[in-house]
């Protein structure tokens, strides 16, 4: 039987720049490889060929997707054999903290041709400065746009009835944890729902909750308190000696999306745009804040203001995503500078090693 897979963000681009939650998921791993190499080595190739190598022998991975292309990958973990595999260039830097004895370093950069890569050095150092003057502008207008959130958020928090949203959190506690307490520390994991990416907002939802029996689906508004509700209902579930998965927004990294508490079977999470489901199977049911504790025809009130506000929102937004546009397409450009400088002979001899690597992880688990 194949392995598990769960796919997630561990770093975003956000308002607050690029933002990283790399630390929890790494830190109770035995074996790292940090992979070194410019863009183009092949560093996400590698990962993924060794992530199906180990799901196909019914090992369980975790897939840590690129927020600046879903399609690529800045990370593989085998939670079960304690190890994992990450690109270790910027703006991901992963700090070692036990050098040698759990972080390996391997440098994908012996494969490529340095003279060759000389010749274009020019062509490498203006995409280089491109790429990350399109990133500033992004995160400059991420910013702009979460200032017009925060505009939206203020009208419905100033007509929140406090009392009833205290009392629907209070509610959910009782259902979701009851007298339970677990006579352990908890283990919490932080990592982002969805990211900005050049082609828009992207989430792995489904795939974080399909095995997961009861799933709650928030509704609201912003500023409708789903994100206070979270931290609240992933406090207590840290409290009480549960393993925590705390899911952050990959807008702005300081709100919080969907907790998961998969000792319970259960999630609970921000499902409005732009990561907006509805319940589809048995176990689903919705928790709509808005009916519950925002003031009657909010809505209608301020239609006219939220109508501006929104169409300045998304303005900022798009312009964001555009310059994420920009930047993958000049990142591109610079891969091709250095595929052609690679020898991918030696590329899979690295393969070779590191599969050989993880497989006498493997035996010492057995």
């Amino acid at each position: 039987m194949k392995g598990k897979t769960r796919h997630y963000f561990a770093g975003g681009n956000t308002a607050r720049g690029f933002y990283s939650l790399y630390e929890t998921n790494l830190e109770n791993l035995e074996k790292l490889f940090i992979l070194k190499g410019g863009p183009g080595t092949g560093k996400s190739t590698l990962m993924k060929k060794l992530g199906l190598i180990w799901e196909e022998r019914g090992v369980d991975v975790e897939y840590l997707h690129c927020a600046s292309d879903a399609q690529s990958i800045d990370g593989i973990i085998f939670p079960t054999l304690k190890a994992g595999i990450v690109d270790g260039t910027p703006p991901h830097v992963i700090e070692p903290k036990a050098p040698g004895a759990v972080e390996e370093y391997v440098n994908l950069g012996t494969a490529w041709n340095s003279s060759q890569l000389s010749d274009k050095k020019g062509d490498i150092v203006q995409l280089t400065e491109d790429i990350e003057m399109a990133y500033e502008q992004a995160y400059k207008l991420f910013a702009e746009a979460l200032s017009v959130h925060d505009e939206w958020e203020e009208i419905y928090i100033n007509n929140l009835d406090f009392t009833k949203l205290n009392r629907l959190t209070e509610k959910l506690m009782t259902l979701f944890f009851g007298e339970m307490v677990l006579n352990k520390t908890s283990d919490v994991r932080h990592r982002f729902l969805g990211a900005a990416t050049p082609t828009g907002a992207v989430d792995y939802v489904p795939n974080l909750t399909n095995d997961i029996p009861k799933r709650f689906f928030l509704k609201g508004r912003p500023g409708s308190g789903k994100s206070t509700m979270l931290k609240k209902l992933a406090a207590e579930a840290t409290k009480r000696g549960f393993d925590v998965e705390i899911y952050h927004c990959g807008f702005d990294p300081f709100s919080l999306d969907m907790v998961i508490v998969r000792e319970l079977g259960l999630a609970i999470f921000d499902s409005t745009a732009p990561h907006e489901y509805f319940p589809s199977r048995e176990g689903d049911e919705i928790v709509d804040i808005y009916k519950t504790a925002i003031l009657p025809a909010t809505d209608d009130i301020y239609a006219k203001e939220i109508k501006e506000i929104s169409e300045r929102y998304r303005a900022k937004m798009t312009s964001a995503t555009n310059y994420l546009s920009q930047a993958k397409e000049l990142h591109d450009k610079l891969e091709e500078i250095y595929i052609a400088a690679m020898d991918f002979e030696q590329i899979n001899e690295i393969q070779k090693t590191l599969e050989d690597k993880m497989n006498q992880i493997a035996l010492q688990h057995q």
